[in-house]
């Protein structure tokens, strides 16, 4: 089910229905956008119309920040915080089930490497086709790799806006599959940051430990976080 919030649709799926919703994109026929939401991109939406279109245009938009989802709370509705590192790491296990074939782009050459490595080593029949880092200016040279792979997931690392950027554009040179925006996953999977500890990840402080450990993250948050929940309290309250 897709809510509107501060003029973005947001699905309001379970993690389960988010995933089943995505195999079903896996299966489609043409090549389909995940956009993992948090405050940071509602933000930037207000700046950037061509963004704002992507992800009105996304086929799905699943709230992966806290702030998220207490701003969907606050307007009365009930959603899942889905970590995009969490639902990426589901899909691969999911398509190394089903011999979907996989490409991964984004972080620096020896990231990915690592990256790559280690998830292979940890799912077994993970099919990696493709993958490349994020340091490269021409897009078209990227999607025309791809393409010659055909992967039917590819996972997109580039950070916000650049990734949903990026994946937006491939939706006119790609065959279909589903490319999902996977943000600094890769220095997690390759082990050049730990995850907080489980029990902050569930109560949905994980952003707080990245920015302790990750000090210069704290522009980026505050006052971005606090701002948008008062946002959504007012557009409450005026809609």
């Amino acid at each position: 089910m897709s809510v509107e919030l501060l003029g973005l649709n947001v699905d309001t799926y379970s993690f389960d229905e988010a995933i089943i919703k995505a195999r079903e994109l896996i299966d489609g026929k043409k090549v389909s956008q995940v956009i993992t939401i948090n405050p940071e991109m509602f933000e930037y939406s207000n700046k950037d119309l061509d963004f704002t279109n992507i992800v009105k245009e996304a086929e799905m938009v699943i709230p992966e920040g806290i702030g998220v989802k207490i701003a969907l709370a606050i307007n009365g509705h009930r959603a899942d915080r889905i970590p995009g590192i969490d639902f990426a790491r589901k899909l691969l296990e999911e398509s190394a089930f089903n011999d979907i074939p996989v490409a991964i782009i984004g972080a620096k050459e020896d990231v990915i490497i690592k990256a790559v490595e280690n998830l292979k080593k940890e799912i077994s029949g993970l099919n990696i086709v493709y993958y490349h880092n994020g340091y490269f200016d021409d897009d078209l040279a990227i999607y025309n790799e791809i393409q010659a792979k055909s992967p039917k997931l590819i996972l997109v690392a580039l950070g916000s806006p650049r990734q949903e950027k990026f994946i937006y554009n491939a939706k006119k040179y790609l065959k279909a599959s589903l490319m999902v925006g996977i943000g600094g996953s890769l220095d997690v999977w390759s082990g050049t940051l730990k995850r907080a500890p489980k029990v902050i990840q569930k109560l949905g402080l994980e952003w707080l430990y990245r920015t302790i450990k990750q000090p210069e993250r704290f522009k980026r948050i505050f006052p971005t976080l606090p701002l948008f929940v008062l946002k959504a309290i007012n557009y409450k309250f005026n809609k």
